[in-house]
């Protein structure tokens, strides 16, 4: 008797042809679907997050300009002409309030006390300062225009503030250019016409020519003289050094997480290891969630001040300054345990997928939010939202205080370490709380089929 075996699974519906029914073979392709469609679309998607939020950070910083904060100072004494008062330094502060678009320039009329401590703090970009004989020089400027004698030419300083980035300087002296064009022609126009009017000869009388140069002059009569308030020293990286700073360590609680979390779970057995060809898997500990995660807490505090002090040291060998090493040491320790512990307690409650919700976390949308190359005020409003709780923008400001405002308070530091404070504190709370509901649910790290 014939066997009518074809050598096909039990059950199997062959059809006509001894294949498999076109359900039996989706079903089976179905894996393949999966193992290529699930990366495709979490690097898409990412790759678009990325490209959003720094290609929008960086592109047109004219454009995204607003409320940029630079101060102005009128300290413009005044001057009698022709028995009448007058204030040059009125009319240019008018002037500038006026010119300059409210909606991008956050044009702070101060005194020059008031001025110098927003500048100490790191609270404006820059200052426009109007000296207190503006008035009288430019009146003596005019009379220069047609009696003989050695003058000088009125001046107007912008102080420019280095140690709050390098391109917030060039944003400064921009502005402050464009705006102050068009106020010295207009002085100029006013001078020139009052300059004519004196030299208007009686009738019958001999008129007198302004000279060619004096025109020249008189047409923009103000020097404008860029400067820096409180320059840099040497081997801060024309005030990038702080970017990186903040970088290392946000890349110390960040990958060291990552770095802790594999090798305490490889060592306690909860995942393989593979060290090129072999392929190591020790038997499994009986650890609970919470205690795992309290061990990887452990190990990432007694790493930080270790790696802290590593920048430390090396920054110094570096010629860095640190005025103020301690408390760049105690700063960057905490801040890498605030991050190292929230990105343990976020890789615990979601698993594999903790790494891309740390990746998007600290990297993707801490960078361009980090203010620290481009101020927030010059990138996509968005940024100064992500920026009120962001880690790498809290860290930044803490750095950049440590670093370049004398490790005072109010530039930043005060804030950072508040901020790291409250993050170590959620990080504790959010992994010590969901850690433990999974051990009371039972939820044990094994394979779940």
């Amino acid at each position: 008797m014939e066997s009518n075996d074809t050598g096909d699974e039990p059950g199997t519906d062959t059809g006509t042809a001894g294949r498999p029914a076109g359900g039996a073979t989706l079903a089976a392709n179905r894996p393949g679907i999966r193992i290529w469609a699930g990366p495709l679309a979490v690097v898409t998607l990412l790759m678009s997050l990325l490209a959003t939020m720094y290609l929008g950070y960086v592109v047109n910083p004219e454009k995204n300009l607003h409320d940029f904060p630079i101060a102005l100072v009128n300290q413009d004494d005044g001057d009698i002409r022709d028995g009448t008062p007058i204030n040059i330094g009125d009319q240019i502060t008018e002037g500038l309030t006026r010119q300059v678009p409210a909606d991008k320039v956050d044009l702070r009329v101060t005194g020059i006390a008031e001025a110098q401590r927003l500048l100490g703090n790191g609270e404006v970009y820059g200052a426009i300062v109007l000296p207190s004989d503006l008035s009288k020089r430019l009146s003596i400027l005019g009379a220069g225009a047609v009696v003989p004698g050695d003058i000088q030419q009125p001046a107007i300083t912008v102080w420019t503030n280095p140690r709050t980035g390098t391109y917030a300087t060039q944003i400064v002296a921009l502005v402050s250019r464009q705006a102050l064009i068009q106020v010295n022609s207009e002085v100029g126009r006013q001078l020139t016409e009052t300059v004519n009017t004196a030299l208007t000869p009686p009738p019958g009388g001999t008129a007198t020519e302004i000279s060619g140069a004096s025109r020249l002059i008189l047409a923009e009569p103000i020097e404008v003289i860029t400067d820096q308030y409180r320059p840099l020293p040497a081997g801060t990286g024309s005030g990038l050094s702080a970017f990186f700073v903040t970088l290392l360590v946000v890349l110390a609680g960040f990958t060291g997480a990552m770095i802790v979390h594999t090798m305490v779970d490889s060592a306690l057995g909860f995942v393989p290891t593979e060290y090129g060809p072999w392929f190591v898997h020790r038997p499994t500990a009986p650890h609970s969630r919470l205690r795992t995660l309290l061990l990887k807490w452990g190990v990432i505090a007694v790493a930080a001040p270790i790696v802290s002090g590593v920048f430390l040291g090396i920054g110094t060998l570096l010629d860095m300054p640190f005025d103020h090493g301690l408390a760049f040491f105690l700063f960057s320790t905490l801040a890498i345990i605030a991050v190292g512990v929230t990105a343990l307690s976020v890789l615990a409650v979601f698993g594999s997928a903790g790494m891309l919700v740390n990746l998007i976390l600290f990297i993707v949308l801490g960078l361009p939010s980090a203010g620290a190359t481009i101020p927030l005020e010059a990138t996509p409003k968005y940024m100064a939202w992500l920026a009120t709780f962001e880690p790498m923008h809290q860290i930044y400001l803490g750095i950049r205080a440590i670093l370049y405002f004398d490790a005072h308070g109010n530039p930043g530091l005060s804030r950072g370490v508040g901020m790291c404070l409250f993050g170590l504190a959620v990080g504790l709370i959010l992994g010590a709380a969901v850690t433990y509901l999974y051990d009371r649910k039972g939820l044990e790290r094994r394979n779940r089929r």
